[in-house]
This record gives C-alpha cells, structure tokens and sequence, in this order.
C-alpha cells in the first residue's frame, strides 16, 4: 500500500517536470521564431524601401521625359502657328494691295462714266432740239396739206383707215373662202381614202345564233331520257341551267331556247356530255352542269386572250380579259359584239396608221369601246357610261375613257382617236349584211326614212347615215326659220315613232343655214 502510494507521488512528479521541461523548450522556440520574424520583417521592409526608391526614380524620369516631348511639341505648334500668322499677313497685305488698285480702277471707270453721261446728256439736248424743230416742220407742212386737200388731219386718217378696212375684209373673207374651200377638198379625200383602205384591209364575222341551240341526238329514244319518269329529268336539268328544254316533233334534235347564251352555251354542253355518257338522272345532271359551267368560264376566258393576242394589245387586266371573253357570247341586232370589237380596233387601228396616230392606244380604245356590254345585263345604265366605268376601274388612260363615253355621242370627242372609234364603230355596225337585216329591208327602211322626212313642208333634202341610225334634214331658210327648225325635228321624230319599225333609237338633225353668193365681174 505504501509503495503504491509512493510510485504515484512520483509519476505525478516526474509527469510535473517533464511539463515543465515541455514549457520551458516551447518558449524558446516561440522566442527565437519571433527574433526570425522581426529579422524578415525589417528585410521585407527595406527591401520595399529600395524597390520604392526605384519607382520613384523611375517615374521622376518617365515625367521629366514627357515634359521634354511636351515642351518639344509646343515648340513646334507655336512655330507651325507662326508661320500660319506669317502667311496670313501676307495674304491680307496682298488683297489689301489688290483693293487699292481696284478702288482706283473703279474710280477711273466713274471718272469716265461721269465724262460720258455729260457727253449724253449734251446729244440729248441737241436731239430734243432738232425734234421740236421737226415737230414743227411737220405742222407746218400738214397746215399746208390740209388748206390744199380741204381735209383736216383726223378726216384723211378716218378715210384712209376706212378704205384700208374695207380693202382689208375683202381680201381676208376671199382668203378664207379659199383657205376652207380647198381644206374642205382635201379633208373629204384623205377621208374617203382612209376609210375605204381601213375597209378593204379588215373584214370580221358578222352575225350569228342568238336565242336558241341545237342539240343533235343520236335517235329519238333519247328524248324520252331527257325528259324522265314524269319529267323530272328535264326539270331538273331546267332549273339547274335556266334554260328551257323544247321536245318537239324534229327528229333527232331538242331545242335549248334563253335569251343568256352563256349560260344556253353552258346548257348545251352539259347536254351533249350526258348524252354522251348515258347516265342521265337528277344528281348526274347538276355534276355534269357544274363542270360545264367551269368549261364555259374557261372557254370565256381562253376567248378573251386570243382576242388580245389577234388585235396586239398587251398588258390587260386580267377582268378586263374575261370580260372580253363575255363578249364572245353577247349579241346586237344579231351581230357578234367580241367580232365587232375586233373589227372596231382593226379598223381604228388601220386609220390611226395612215393619220401617224398612237396605233396601239386606238386598236385599244376600239377594243374595249363595247367593254360594257359584257355587263349590261345585270348592272344599271348604258352600255357606254358602265363601260367608262369599268375601264377607269383598272386604271385605263382618259383617251379610251373618253373614246368609250363618245362613241355614241354621250360625250364629246377630246381626241382624234376618240374620233377615229366612232368611225369604226359606225362602219362595223352600218355596213350592209352586218347586222341581222336583209339587204333589200336595210334598203327599204333607208328609202322609207327619207321620204318620211321629204314629206314635211319645208324640207330640200333629206339623208338617211349611219345605216339608218340618224336622218339628217336640209331645209329651205326663207321658209323656216330657228325655231320653225326645232319644231320640225320633233314633227320628224315624232312621225318616225309612230309609222316605222325600227332597231334602237334614230337621230333626227334638222341644218338650216343661209348662204350669200356674189361674183365678181
């Protein structure tokens, strides 16, 4: 017990030393590590003291170079700007020198001016001298004149005034009798001569079918599948077209009968495809009217280019094209109006030709002249008032709109070729055998009108022009006078209404003119 006793006491002593020893070992390290410290720091610190020495140097180097190139630098912009000052002077000192001569040459021409206006004015005063000499040299002289003639001055000027006035007029009216008699000769020739050329060099299809198409069928059993059990196949092919079916007693034929050829158009091609195919009932009837309808539209517009590409025009609006094409299917007085159109621009073109006009602008104008009637049917107006319309839509130009209002007369002229498509327009539709019209009828009307008009009291001489579209009435001037005139031409028309048959509307033009006639001897 006391030996344990005693081993403790000194393990606790000897583990007490040994802490101490540990201690003592620690501290002296720790000491000697802060004197290497402070060692390093005072190094690391002059080291910093030098380096900054360095810098400071080296920029109190750097600084005194850059003051040396500034300094160089001024140097040379104040001399640059010495020398520009130098120059300036210089320049100044030499327009300062020119100035001087030039106030010296200008007081020099003043100088002169001077001595020249004093030289004018001295001949000005010796010219109003001798004037005022002559002026009275001159009235003496007419104080002479007139005691010898016994005129005063104002008497021989009115009567010399007045023979040269009188001399004046005579030659001037003969002159312009002259001037219009030979305009007229020439005007009439180079007229006819153009007009029968554009004739002779253009010539159109003229008339065709207008209300009604045949239909051939294979034989008469056909009839009764077009017609159907209880005629429903015929209705429905009527309602699906609008167009009546006629089943009559020709033999292998029906009748399609409607005033619209294009759809009486499409209505005979629907029927030749179902007669065609044999399958002729209610549904295979509106399938096969459909697909007409779209054959017709393509055919319309298929027309309406190759009407372009015969006449030359290009560049149309591709509305304007279809409805050229409409044409093709529109009639008047039983004459193809696409036909007439072509024409119409054929021979405008022609005339335009031998008057050194715009060809393509008058084959134009006469193309699109009855533009309107592809539409008249189903808008309101006149044919020419809906064609304006149309062609200012698409932007045409203010010669074929004023071409178009003036053909008929709806508005004035403003051009040649405005002119020149009224011409057309008259030789396409007045020309004998155009229009659905026998020749002897055509004549007839013609000689009937003029006798009609040759009845009234008054009346020299009557004209039927224009294939009958207009009668014009010569009438005696000492019988009638103005509004005697008036009255006749409606009398004319009048009578015209109530006597005549007649297509359209006819224009009466009553000329009542007075001549003087004297010849020299």
């Amino acid at each position: 017990m006391d030996i344990n006793y005693f081993l403790i006491i000194f393990a606790g002593l000897g583990a007490l030393l040994f802490f101490f020893a540990g201690w003592i070992a620690s501290y002296k390290i720790g000491q000697s590590k802060i004197v290497n410290a402070e060692k390093f720091a005072e190094k690391i610190i002059a080291d910093a003291q030098k380096e900054a020495e360095t810098q400071k140097k080296a920029a109190m180097l750097e600084a005194k170079d850059e003051w040396y190139k500034a300094k160089v630098r001024f140097e040379k912009e104040t001399q640059a700007r010495q020398l520009e000052i130098q120059r300036m002077e210089k320049k100044t000192a030499e327009r300062e020198m020119n100035l001087d001569r030039k106030v010296d040459i200008l007081s020099k021409k003043e100088r002169e001016t001077k001595d020249k206006e004093h030289s004018l004015h001295q001949k000005e005063k010796a010219l109003r001298a001798k004037d005022e000499q002559l002026s009275r040299l001159i009235r003496e002289q007419n104080v002479k004149l007139e005691r010898i003639a016994g005129l005063t001055t104002q008497e021989a000027k009115k009567l010399l005034m007045a023979n040269l006035e009188s001399k004046a007029k005579q030659e001037a009216a003969q002159m312009i009798k002259e001037i219009k008699d030979r305009a007229q000769q020439t005007a009439m020739k180079e007229a006819k001569e153009v007009i029968s050329s554009a004739i002779q060099r253009c010539a159109a299809e003229h008339t065709v079918e207008t209300t009604v198409s045949v239909v051939s069928l294979p034989n008469d059993e056909m009839k009764g599948r077009i017609i159907g059990r209880e005629g429903r196949n015929i209705r429905s092919f009527e309602i699906a077209t609008g167009i009546d079916v006629i089943v009559d007693d020709t033999p292998e034929a029906v009748i399609l009968s409607g005033f619209d050829p294009i759809r009486r158009e499409a209505a005979r091609i629907a029927l030749e495809k179902l007669i065609i195919d044999g399958r002729i009932h209610p549904g295979r009837i509106e399938e096969i009217v459909t697909k007409a309808k779209q054959e017709v539209e393509e055919d319309i517009f298929e027309a309406g280019e190759q009407t372009c590409y015969d006449v030359g025009i290009h560049g149309l609006h591709t509305d304007l094209v279809r409805l050229l094409g409409r044409l093709k299917y529109r009639t008047s007085y039983g004459q193809n109006v696409l036909q007439h159109s072509k024409e119409v621009a054929y021979l405008a073109g022609l005339m335009a030709a031998e008057l050194e006009l715009d060809v393509n602008v008058a084959k134009r104008a006469g193309l699109l002249h009855d533009i309107g009637k592809a539409l008249d049917h189903n808008v309101e107006g006149t044919h020419t008032s809906i064609g304006f319309q149309i062609a200012k839509k698409y932007n045409e130009n203010s010669i074929i709109l004023n071409a178009i209002m003036a053909h008929h007369e709806d508005a004035e002229p403003e051009s040649l070729i405005a002119v020149l498509v009224g011409a057309a327009d008259a030789i396409s539709g007045s020309r004998p055998g155009a229009r659905r019209e026998t020749l002897e009828a055509y004549i007839k009307r013609l000689e009937q009108l003029e006798e009609l008009a040759d009845s009234f009291s008054g009346v020299e001489k009557a004209y039927a022009i224009q294939a009958g579209r207009e009668i014009r009435v010569m009438v005696q001037h000492d019988k009638l006078d103005d509004a005697q005139a008036a009255q006749l031409a409606e009398d004319i028309a009048g009578k015209i209404q109530s006597e005549m048959e007649y297509p359209g509307q006819i224009k009466v033009t009553v000329i009542r003119e007075t001549r003087a006639v004297e010849y020299a001897k």
